[in-house]
């Protein structure tokens, strides 16, 4: 299925190509398109639901149809300029129907009363904008998004399996952390190596996924990755499956799309204070609205300030993080936002690195605990520096073509020490690290990174008809480019002992002899042309996208005489997908994509850079949304297979040959009623390493789970003796898996269950002098489950410990 898709694709490129060189040599222009925007439609009569479906979804409004309703109905011809809502009721002329806007700003058909005329300036009730894959949503369930496509498309109808965790649903759990904010989401492993204050470590369908923000890609380091504020996220869509078609660098498993909070004409404030577990205080703060009267321009500041500790003792958790964003509405047609960002980190190593011996594994000398840090406090650190800026440029140039430009600079650097207890460097071996006093062996790191980052994007997007066919069309190029230095030290000569019960601090470390694991410069330039075809005949959506990269990554081994490699990739990928929106709010669809990355760094002393992964997945699954709800049912299949596998143990990355992924997700979402709002999912993944070494193949993936079930609700009510009081409960389940790839009884940890719980109370529904006062207590893992998250036969580490966080929010 692949070949034909490259060869239908790749020579449009060069057209693109061509169609690229004048106007992108011009002053950037982009726009999102707005539902009161106005446009020249050329519709002629066609059954109703389908019309209504057509101008609904180019416009970005939500519309809910009752099949009942639209069945045998024919829709008017639409023929003129007219708004969104306009072009429904002119479609809906003659048919007894009119249009009826909710208070959250959805849409609906209701019948016209008996003895009523339907007059098309009047039949909307309500006002204001529906909304946009790039802005708030209400309630747990989002109707929209741009994963997988960069353009406004309905979810229902999009041909992939996509979930968005929505700003309200990381309000109810009280999300510290992107692990946090995922840890009821299909396909999503969440916490691999239990509680780290350094970094979010993630899997989507067995991969590590790629990280956007604001549609740009989030630079990707050995151990600086950023760790993003979800208290600036507005919402976090997670694209199960390859996405480099258009998004260019992509793992076959999947992608993180973030949005950041972005400034609004409606003047809002928010001030959280924090307290909670391991003498955590933090303090969350966010303000929009207009700069001047007209709102030409509009302002937002949202920031983070944490102290705090983590779940091992002497080790800070703390952070200072601040995201100012500028909105200049230059015109109807023509808008900039600039978005920037500052966090500094100051922690350590949480995860600890534990000898399998104590914890695993049985010991003469007892169990280690999870609080106790066999580290050095007086000697190790994580200290790490990230700043932003950037911007979002739109601009609509007719009525049939928008542009938009995102550009963002990135840089972040970290320097860090740290220590492992026991592990693989031993003669006597990892199980022997520990003796029957509790003296344990350790190693020292000392790690120096920095990396810088360039990333623009620009696409040229068109709505227009063919005959009966109606098309989104995307024509894109993006541009990215880094620089990364990398340095680790590694030493156990040296290293003075310590205790698993009473550790010995301050220790004298200046006789550790290192050596040198890696020392390299790394420049990577990737260039990327693609195009995209959305297209909608009656109810049938197909959607086919191509794309070729171009990608440079040069590199320097300082610690092997300044060795060179360069090495250059050119490949194109594809995607395509077809599916069929029902009346019924059902829509089943199947999908292929293929995935392509360059993967960073080196193995270990060797001039060779890692080789790109390449990746292709087939994929059928349904969805229903049932009509007049903001409720989504997703089920899907898949099988998929990757090249060049990278697979990180004990601190050591290396690349197996392929692996396979196979499996079932379902996923629902929503605002069940008034007052219950719930997620649930279940994951059934079958990973396979079907191409490595003699001890590897027929295993099974690192840490991949074959099951994983969810479930959170949210109930409040909001009336009665119980008015503006809630109470929120969630479970997890992981299934057993290997922390390695040879899947021994050393890297084997079983299943575990775990449960987290939240209360919280509207004050002003108590008292009107209190309007805008909101308290909660949210704690994780409530009964103190004691379980390890990985053992990767060389090192063990624990799960989240019960944490428990009370706050109070204030917004007017």
């Amino acid at each position: 299925m692949s070949r034909p898709i490259d060869t239908l694709l790749r020579p449009s490129l060069l057209a693109v190509a061509i169609a690229f060189a004048a106007p992108l040599t011009s002053a950037p222009l982009l726009a999102a398109e707005q539902a009161t925007s106005v446009r020249a439609y050329n519709l002629p009569a066609a059954p109703l639901a389908s019309t209504l479906n057509q101008i609904a979804s180019q416009a970005g409004l939500a519309l809910s149809l009752n099949p009942s309703l639209a069945s045998g109905k024919t829709s008017a011809p639409v023929q003129g300029q007219f708004d969104a809502t306009g072009a429904l009721r002119e479609a809906l002329r003659g048919t007894g129907l009119q249009l009826q806007q909710s208070s959250a700003g959805t849409y609906s058909l209701v019948a016209v009363p008996e003895g009523v005329m339907a007059l098309p300036e009047t039949s909307v009730i309500g006002a204001g904008l529906s909304e946009t894959a790039w802005g708030p949503t209400e309630g747990y369930a989002a109707t929209r998004t741009a994963a997988g496509t960069k353009t406004d498309t309905p979810i229902v109808e999009l041909p992939r399996s996509v979930s968005v965790v929505t700003r309200q649903q990381m309000e109810d759990r009280s999300v510290l952390n992107l692990n946090d904010a995922l840890r009821y989401t299909a396909g999503v492993q969440s916490s691999g190596y239990g509680s780290d204050s350094r970094n979010d470590w993630l899997l989507v369908r067995g991969f590590v996924p790629t990280q956007f923000l604001d549609g740009l890609p989030l630079p990707k380091g050995n151990y600086i990755t950023p760790k993003i504020e979800p208290w600036n996220l507005e919402r976090i869509a997670v694209l199960r499956g390859p996405a480099s078609s258009v998004y260019g660098q992509t793992p076959p498993g999947g992608m993180l799309d973030m949005v950041s909070r972005r400034p609004q004409a409606e003047s809002s404030n928010e001030v959280e204070l924090q307290a909670g577990s391991y003498e955590h205080k933090q303090i969350n703060f966010d303000s929009t609205g207009k700069v001047d009267d007209e709102g030409q321009f509009l302002y937002r500041v949202s920031g983070t300030v944490r102290d705090s500790n983590a779940q091992v003792d002497h080790i800070p958790d703390k952070r200072y993080n601040l995201a100012p964003s500028l909105t200049w509405n230059i015109n109807d047609d023509t808008r900039l936002t600039l978005l920037s960002q500052y966090t500094r980190d100051d922690t350590g190593i949480t995860g600890q690195f534990l000898p399998l011996q104590g914890t695993k594994l049985s010991s003469p000398a007892g169990k280690i605990s999870h609080h106790k840090n066999l580290g050095d406090p007086d000697w190790e650190f994580y200290d790490r520096t990230y700043y932003a800026l950037g911007y979002a440029f739109e601009h609509r140039l007719n009525d049939t073509w928008q542009f938009r430009q995102n550009l963002r600079y990135t840089k972040s650097d970290l320097e860090t020490q740290g220590i492992s207890a026991g592990g693989q460097f031993w003669p006597d071996g990892p199980d022997q690290s520990v003796d029957a006093d509790g003296n344990v062996k350790r190693s020292a790191s000392v790690i120096n990174e920095d990396i810088s980052q360039l990333a623009v994007d620009n696409n040229f997007q068109a709505d227009f008809q063919t005959g009966a066919l109606s098309h989104t069309l995307l024509l894109g190029l993006d541009h990215q480019r880094s620089n990364s230095n990398s340095r680790w030290d590694w030493g156990s000569t040296g290293v003075p002992t310590s205790n698993i019960h009473n550790p010995t601090y301050g220790q004298d470390f200046s006789n550790v002899q290192y050596f040198t694991m890696y020392d390299y410069n790394q420049k990577t330039h990737q260039t990327g042309l693609y195009v995209q075809d959305q297209i909608a005949l009656d109810n049938w959506r197909l959607t086919l996208g191509g794309r070729e990269d171009w990608i440079h990554t040069g590199t320097v081994f300082h610690n092997l005489n300044d060795a060179t490699n360069t090495q250059r990739d050119k490949k194109f990928s594809g995607n395509a997908a077809l599916s069929y929106v029902f009346d019924n709010g059902v829509t089943p669809y199947i999908s292929f994509a293929q995935s392509f990355q360059a993967a960073a760094g080196s193995t270990v002393n060797s001039t060779e850079a890692f080789k790109p992964t390449e990746g292709e997945q087939y994929e059928a699954g349904i969805k229903y949304q049932p009509p007049g709800t903001k409720t989504l049912l997703t089920a899907a299949v898949f099988d998929l297979t990757q090249k060049n596998n990278s697979v990180t143990e004990n601190n050591v990355t290396r690349q197996v040959g392929e692996v396979q992924v196979r499996g079932l997700e379902l996923e629902a979402s929503g605002n069940v009623t008034d007052n219950l709002k719930l997620v649930g999912s279940y994951t059934y993944t079958d990973s396979e390493i079907t191409k490595g070494t003699a001890a590897e193949e027929g295993k099974r993936m690192a840490q991949v789970p074959r099951n994983q079930a969810t479930a959170w609700a949210d109930y409040t009510w909001h009336n009665g003796p119980l008015d503006g009081f809630g109470i929120g409960a969630g479970v997890r389940y992981v299934g057993d898996t290997y922390g390695n790839t040879t899947n021994t009884d050393w890297g084997h940890v079983g299943s575990y269950t775990v449960y987290d719980a939240s209360a919280h109370y509207d004050l002003g529904r108590l008292n009107k002098t209190l309007k805008g006062v909101t308290v909660a207590v949210d704690a994780k893992n409530i009964f103190n489950k004691d379980y390890l998250s990985t053992c990767d036969g060389f090192y063990c580490y624990y799960g989240d410990q019960r944490n428990v966080v009370a706050s109070v929010n204030y917004k007017w």
